[in-house]
């Protein structure tokens, strides 16, 4: 008899999900983004939502909730439903550099979160004021060494990837680059154009009309392959600096509980604009991104390898949780 109804509660169990998924979406569907408006993740969230909606015939609503490190919207969603229609759509540094740099963390990386898919991702660029007298990574080092304490470079806060990718540059080349943190890319960037500091990284599609504008040259990729915007600047390995590499992906993940049939129903509908060429054609490639489209396991895998890695360059920085 008991074991009748265990059965019976898993068949009923499982016809509630099926229902749920077969249902979904039924109504509106909210993407956190928690970052302020104009960065990288927010347009691309923003471009694959409209796509959603049209595909759903939902409304697919983007709240940016920037603050702390992305931890405050990030927290939001860890708390939300678990059913699909509260959605977190986030960056590396969110799932992998925050466990290092808050004692506190007010969302476990690891365990409140579904991660849903790894959408696109964009190796970035090494990037110089345009009045360095240094076209190239190798030459900014070299100018490093002639006049130690004299080059700094921009970041986005301490911890983030242009700090530990200079502090790893520092630590290797035996070089002092001073570090000047900024309250997020916008205002870094703002500071490179004007000459407040010399170097700093960026992605493609950010910098571009930056360099269009002549405020900064790019001077290498951070990453294994030529950027199809920038084809004649070199890789770090080309000019001598192979541990010199970082990227940055965009993530979907949904609330931890989130039934896995409306999980799949997101995932493919998102991998479905993925695939669409004109949507590539107008809203990723310019942008410097690759499409990644991966599943949760995929997701899920690359982030324990990639705390693996920014473990040992926390290290090299330095950095101490606050």
């Amino acid at each position: 008899m008991k074991f009748r109804s265990l059965a019976a509660a898993a068949l009923l169990a499982g016809m509630s999900l099926f229902a749920q998924a077969q249902g979904y979406p039924a109504k509106p569907i909210t993407f956190i983004v928690p970052f302020a408006p104009g960065g990288g993740v927010d347009v691309l969230t923003r471009a694959i939502g409209v796509k959603l909606s049209e595909r759903w015939g939902q409304p697919v609503i983007v709240e940016n909730k920037a603050g702390a490190g992305s931890s405050i919207g990030t927290a939001q969603v860890a708390k939300a439903a678990p059913d699909g229609y509260t959605l977190l759509a986030t960056v590396n540094q969110t799932m992998v550099g925050n466990r290092f740099l808050y004692k506190n963390l007010s969302y476990d990386p690891d365990k409140s979160f579904e991660p849903i898919t790894m959408m696109v991702n964009a190796d970035q660029l090494i990037v110089a004021n345009a009045r360095l007298p240094a076209n190239t990574l190798k030459e900014a080092v070299e100018l490093a060494r002639k006049k130690p304490g004299t080059l700094n470079y921009g970041s986005f806060g301490n911890g983030s990837q242009p700090h530990l990718l200079f502090s790893m540059i520092n630590e290797r080349e035996k070089i002092d680059l001073l570090h000047v943190p900024y309250n997020g890319i916008t205002p870094n960037l703002t500071a490179l154009a004007a000459g407040d500091v010399q170097l700093g990284s960026a992605s493609a599609g950010v910098i571009a009309p930056l360099v269009q504008a002549g405020k900064i040259k790019p001077i290498a990729v951070a990453g294994d392959a030529a950027i199809a915007q920038f084809p004649s600047v070199t890789t770090t390995t080309a000019q001598g600096f192979p541990y010199a590499k970082v990227s940055i992906w965009y993530g979907l993940f949904a609330p931890a509980g989130t039934p896995p049939a409306v999980v799949k129903q997101i995932r493919d509908a998102v991998h479905a604009v993925l695939s669409d060429p004109q949507f590539v054609q107008q809203q990723v490639a310019p942008k410097g991104l690759t499409v990644v489209a991966g599943d949760g396991a995929q997701l899920r895998g690359a982030i324990a390898q990639e705390v693996k890695d920014t473990a040992a360059m926390i290290k090299a920085a330095g950095v101490v949780p606050e």
